[in-house]
């Protein structure tokens, strides 16, 4: 039986080869807003995750109860 092909997330939403297919715009084509709002979004989950991983040490929440 033939192995079938691996499915990534991008291709359930995009054809590459399809012309309607809009491409990514280059980070430097952002307006300087929409890059302070994602640059300031991601700290922000960073931070939280970085938080989060010091709380769970912190309280003992590795083990279980």
């Amino acid at each position: 039986m033939p192995r079938q092909p691996t499915t990534y997330q991008f291709d359930l939403f995009s054809k590459p080869n399809d012309a309607d297919t809009v491409q990514t715009p280059q980070w430097q084509a952002l307006p300087a807003e929409a890059r302070r709002s994602v640059t300031k979004l991601m700290v922000s989950l960073m931070l939280g995750h970085v938080d989060g991983e010091s709380a769970a040490k912190r309280e003992g929440a590795d083990h279980d109860a």
